[in-house]
């Protein structure tokens, strides 16, 4: 069976510059030795500053593995919902985005799917694919996974640091096997309730209430 297997991560902990601080850093490497494990065939990553580093420090556990970058997975906001259905919080979250802001979302998180959500062509062998990118987006895959309507996005967008999702194609429909894993940080020292390793359960830039670095 021809299978696309994908593992999807928001970057590491990055600082307000959006530069990793060392727990990102190590969460990066947690990571990556998780994912050492599988038969990895090229890791993706967002434009920005903190995916590249991310999937650098990832990269490390993964030796001759290709790294690139995708366009498709910056961070953005895949789609604005009518304001006038949100709680204060949330429409204060949209409050400002103009006309021009919203259609380069929908565009970007558009080609986002028309790139990696699907399967492979006919006869090609299966391929594992990590991905390196933000809250948003992956976010956004899980939805079209489910099938879900476009402002379901928003009950994920705290995704936290280093969080894993897998996602299978095939000829059928997607598969979600797991949505934001850190198991991998779990460890010494790396518990809930350390404030160490365990990753912000922050969204990207924007979101209401709880921040982050995106």
């Amino acid at each position: 069976m021809t299978t696309r297997t994908l593992y999807l991560a928001r970057h590491g902990e990055a600082d307000a510059l959006g530069a990793l601080t060392a727990t990102g850093r190590e969460q990066c490497h947690r990571l990556g030795g998780r994912l050492a494990a599988l038969p990895i065939d090229v890791i993706w990553h967002s434009p920005l500053p903190r995916a590249i580093d991310s999937a650098a420090l990832i990269a490390e556990h993964l030796p001759r593995v290709l790294v690139d970058e995708a366009p498709e997975l910056i961070d953005h906001i895949p789609s604005v919902p009518d304001v006038t259905t949100l709680t204060p919080t949330w429409a204060a979250f949209f409050d400002g985005f103009g006309q021009e802001e919203v259609a380069a979302g929908e565009r970007i998180s558009r080609s986002l799917i028309e790139r990696f959500a699907k399967p492979l062509a006919a006869g090609a062998r299966p391929t594992h694919e990590v991905l390196i990118t933000h809250a948003y987006p992956v976010a956004w895959m899980v939805r079209e996974a489910l099938g879900a309507p476009a402002e379901s996005w928003m009950s994920l967008a705290g995704m936290a640091n280093t969080a894993l999702t897998v996602l299978e194609y095939d000829e059928g429909p997607p598969v979600v096997h797991v949505v934001g894993d850190r198991s991998h940080l779990v460890g010494p020292g790396q518990g809930p309730g350390t404030g160490r390793g365990t990753g912000s359960a922050a969204g990207d830039g924007r979101t209401p209430a709880i921040g982050g670095d995106g």
